[in-house]
């Protein structure tokens, strides 16, 4: 019985070193992905005497990256997030915005056979913009962190179709000087989206393979 243990203990390892090839150490994984979400906000102006308005809004991104495995399942990378956003207050007041931050990103992949796996991925962003005119100046700061399950099928090219669900959270300061009159609001957002996404895998400067060895590459 101790035997049949150790057999299997060593096809696992075996199949595992076979079926994480794409996601061996030394890859590099490159893609976007494509996301809409709906958010609710909170919104004050640091005054104790106003109402705070809770706008809602619906976004749609596009997220850039690329990455790389430092070891084996795990990549760390840099990537982008674009946003545009419409947004309605509770006075049906309507406003259109758009963002671009920028960040670092890491995700583990849990492999599940030769052609599929969960992954956990974690990002942050950050942004900034002004708007200046003769009569106004208006700062903005952006900070913002998502987190979030997701899987993947790998095909024989060397390509992976993801589906992604995350929880995002940013903050978002307004520093205004209009005609020497200063204020300052911040905006808190919450936000669950579902992203879609294709991401390219290479070992080197070739496609990975399923091929066995968890260091071979493709020339």
């Amino acid at each position: 019985m101790k035997s049949n243990c150790l057999l299997t203990l060593a096809f696992l390892l075996a199949g595992n070193a076979l079926f994480a090839q794409f996601t061996a150490r030394g890859n590099f994984i490159m893609g976007a992905s494509l996301g809409f979400s709906a958010a609710t906000s909170k919104v004050t102006d640091g005054s104790s005497t106003s109402n705070p308005d809770s706008p809602a809004s619906s976004q749609f991104n596009i997220t850039p990256k690329v990455g790389y495995m430092v070891i084996d399942n795990l990549a760390l990378g840099i990537g982008l997030d674009y946003t545009f956003s419409r947004q309605k207050s509770t006075l049906n007041q309507e406003s259109k915005d758009s963002d671009l931050l920028f960040g670092p990103f890491a995700r583990y992949y849990a492999m599940l056979g030769e052609d599929k796996a969960f992954f956990f991925e974690v990002n942050f962003g950050f942004g900034n913009s002004s708007n200046n005119s003769p009569t106004q100046d208006i700062q903005t700061n952006i900070f913002a962190v998502g987190v979030g399950p997701g899987f993947t099928i790998f095909s024989d090219d060397a390509i992976g179709l993801e589906a992604l669900v995350k929880y995002n959270f940013s903050r978002s300061k307004f520093n205004t000087d209009i005609m020497g009159v200063q204020s300052e609001t911040v905006t808190f957002s919450n936000q669950f989206d579902l992203s879609l996404g294709v991401q390219f895998y290479f070992a080197g400067v070739a496609k990975a393979s399923k091929g066995s060895g968890s260091n071979q590459r493709l020339y």
